[in-house]
């Protein structure tokens, strides 16, 4: 994982309202489960078997770099941190000599999860369900490029795909990388306006577009906030196409 040395409070030529500024995670995406869950999938374990671990340590790291990039996460995060690291010091410990066998540690973290899964996917098929007096009202056009995309095997991704597409991204911005020495940098407010300037004149952008113009790192991550920020006010919808895994912004 690579994490973020740059931080926008440090810098002096950044904005000093945009130094304040912070992307609020609570109630927007999702929360510890699903981040531990994103980990397991991409670890591709069993979760009988949590490698505990490397998905600490993994988990760690997520909250440190949501942390340098100002996101603000609940205090859920950090409670489900100290779980894992208790679990994790618990199977350091070495076993004595004609002690019985204690139950697995990981299960502590296992069961709440399979119970976290169970009620997510009973949601899931609950939203799917026609809602009682639904069809009497107007429902308002769907974007024709949205519903085209969708019949072509999309899913809608939350922020723990967003983070790995994004550190895809800087993996490609060396620290030092500077384009425009003399421009002013702009606010994730005027960023904001900007990409839905953008986004209303062409109604989707792939994600790999919103940084392909070559702005220095700090912009780059006044981008990634201002779209989490869209996302929170419900100005945009995020979606990834299965196939070839692109990630796409459509405006709504």
């Amino acid at each position: 994982m690579v994490l973020i040395t740059d931080n926008l409070a440090d810098d002096n030529s950044a904005d000093r309202d945009d130094r304040r500024y912070q992307v609020k995670l609570q109630n927007i995406f999702e929360g510890p489960m699903d981040l531990l869950v994103h980990l397991i999938k991409k670890a591709e374990v069993d979760i009988y078997d949590i490698p505990i671990s490397r998905i600490t340590e993994q988990y760690l790291a997520y909250l440190e770099w949501m942390k340098q990039m100002n996101i603000d996460f609940a205090g859920d995060f950090v409670l489900m941190a100290s779980t894992l690291t208790h679990i994790k010091s618990r199977m350091l410990l070495p076993k004595q000599l004609g002690e019985e066998e204690d139950e697995d540690p990981r299960l502590e973290i296992t069961r709440p999860l399979l119970e976290y899964l169970r009620i997510k996917s009973a949601a899931e098929q609950l939203a799917e369900r026609d809602l009682l007096g639904e069809t009497t009202f107007t429902r308002k056009p769907e974007n024709d490029l949205l519903k085209e995309v969708e019949d072509d095997q999309v899913i809608h991704i939350g922020l723990f795909e967003l983070i790995d597409a994004f550190q895809r991204i800087l993996e490609k911005v060396t620290p030092g990388h500077r384009v425009d020495l003399t421009r002013d940098r702009i606010s994730v407010q005027q960023r904001i306006t900007q990409l839905t300037e953008i986004l209303e004149e062409k109604e989707s952008l792939t994600f790999d577009e919103l940084f392909s113009d070559g702005r220095e790192r700090a912009d780059i991550i006044v981008t990634f906030l201002a779209l989490l920020e869209m996302a929170k006010l419900g100005l945009v919808r995020i979606a990834q196409h299965v196939p070839t895994g692109i990630i796409r912004i459509f405006y709504q």
